[in-house]
């Protein structure tokens, strides 16, 4: 049985990706547990160099919370498209590096050109995937994953989100995660699927709305 995380308790969500923080605390409001993000304790980033979503995610969970003695939680996701075997998937990030850091619309356009490359025919079937890990200081594990299937699309739409959101648009809707509100993208995307899980299996509940689509 998952091990409960008590009202009150502070959860080390190991990323210094705001617009995750945001997602994570958003979604866990209702439950009472206070997030801090590595970020908040100057925490390094420790290098990604698993082969999957799980590998990396457990790699900076174990990190996280070896260096703070806290419960931590740690997400590796990214936007596999089908055309591409997969890619970016979970080099998602290091396709949007830059000498003066990440910048999500280079990376975009890769996965654009990446596709005119290989002359695949629309539409562009692809999927976010989130893996989450929830380490404890005692070596005690638990694993999450939520999927959201959809296509890429170009050019990108929206300004809302973050990464990849602006051209992705999820199966069954007409707007990108780009052109949701946070409310609505949270109810819909693959982090805040892998999130309601966690909550469900740790937390005694849901986290934010259902699920949709």
């Amino acid at each position: 049985m998952t091990r409960r995380l008590a009202p009150g308790t502070t959860l080390l969500f190991a990323t210094h990706n705001a617009g995750k923080v945001e997602e994570v605390r958003a979604l866990l409001a209702p439950h009472g547990v206070h997030v801090e993000s590595a970020a908040d304790r100057r925490l390094p980033e420790p290098a990604e160099t698993e082969a999957t979503f799980l590998g990396n995610a457990r790699l900076k969970a174990r990190a996280a919370a070896a260096a703070t003695g806290l419960p931590a939680l740690a997400d590796d996701s990214g936007l596999a498209v089908d055309a591409l075997d997969g890619a970016p998937g979970v080099r998602s990030a290091d396709w949007a590096e830059t000498p003066a850091g990440r910048d999500f619309l280079l990376a975009m356009t890769r996965v654009h050109e990446a596709l005119r490359a290989a002359g695949a025919p629309e539409p562009w079937t692809a999927r976010f995937v989130s893996v989450l890990v929830l380490a404890w200081p005692d070596g005690e594990e638990a694993v999450f994953e939520g999927v959201v299937e959809g296509r890429f699309v170009w050019p990108p739409r929206g300004a809302l989100g973050h990464g990849y959101d602006p051209v992705f648009l999820p199966r069954g809707e007409t707007r990108t995660f780009a052109e949701m509100s946070a409310e609505e993208k949270n109810a819909r995307s693959h982090r805040g699927r892998s999130i309601r899980a966690f909550a469900a299996a740790c937390l005694g509940g849901t986290a934010g709305e259902g699920d949709r689509g």
